[in-house]
């Protein structure tokens, strides 16, 4: 039986990478809704639209923009009341325009799509097509278009029931040069990325990543899909506490 599939994302409904996922979700079902906000939430993480009233807009059949919404208010929305008595199986988040490697998926809101998906019961997975700056700024789909729903399939096929959610990067490459998936940790970088970045507006400035902060594990996220042009399949956690610590700390924190 084909799985209930909700997509959302967090570059907006009209998107042209949710135009790609919704490519993909058809590949796998014939049950497939989109939830996602009207505008562009880049960068909201897992916000929640708190105090506001929100709106849904329904855009054509098992298509709803979320005015104003984020990411994760969307996946509530169409989880908890727009999909019904029956919730989705898979919660597909993307497929974002760039990246998401490394700790910027602390901010990300195409991977606060997913974990919420996971945090309401689904199978869920981020994904995104990364973009060769070095080459300019213009976003080649069809490593996601041609990879995407094999890639889906086989985490599909993998998942165990464990307590995470999956972060899917495609590399900027020619699809013939994609060397296949590799399932690696995300990079911890040696701090944040995110920085002040002056504007030319005097006295204004924007928050950006100027830079990316080395060293890079070669083993990790960012260099595995950029040196070896692999599919990247990063598995995390939604439990984010160190039960390690619990345990080294039981009885030495004492007023």
């Amino acid at each position: 039986m084909a799985p209930r599939i909700l997509i959302t994302n967090d570059d907006g409904v009209d998107a042209p990478g949710i135009a790609v996922l919704q490519a993909i979700a058809a590949q796998i079902s014939d049950d497939v809704w989109t939830v996602a906000p009207d505008s562009n939430q880049s960068g909201a993480g897992h916000r929640f639209t708190l105090r506001r009233e929100l709106t849904i807009d329904q855009r054509a059949d098992r298509i709803f923009a979320i005015t104003g919404g984020s990411p994760a208010d969307c996946v509530v929305a169409g989880m908890t009341h727009i999909l019904g008595d029956k919730r989705a199986d898979v919660v597909l988040s993307g497929v974002n325009a760039g990246q998401n490697l490394g700790d910027i998926i602390h901010a990300s809101g195409t991977a606060a799509g997913a974990r919420e998906g996971a945090l309401q019961g689904a199978i869920a997975i981020a994904m995104s097509q990364s973009i060769d700056f070095e080459e300019g700024r213009e976003i080649l789909w069809e490593n996601a278009t041609i990879h995407g729903a094999a890639t889906v399939r086989a985490i599909l096929a993998a998942h165990a029931g464990e307590d995470i959610y999956y972060n899917v990067n495609f590399p900027a490459c020619p699809p013939d040069e994609v060397t296949g998936i590799s399932v690696v940790p995300h990079q911890r970088f040696s701090r944040s990325p995110f920085g002040y970045y002056a504007s030319h507006n005097e006295g204004k400035f924007f928050v950006a990543i100027p830079e990316t902060p080395l060293p890079l594990n070669r083993e990790h996220d960012f260099e595995v899909m950029r040196k070896d042009n692999a599919i990247t399949v990063t598995p995390l956690l939604l439990q984010q506490t160190d039960m390690g610590v619990v345990a080294r700390l039981q009885g030495k924190l004492r007023l």
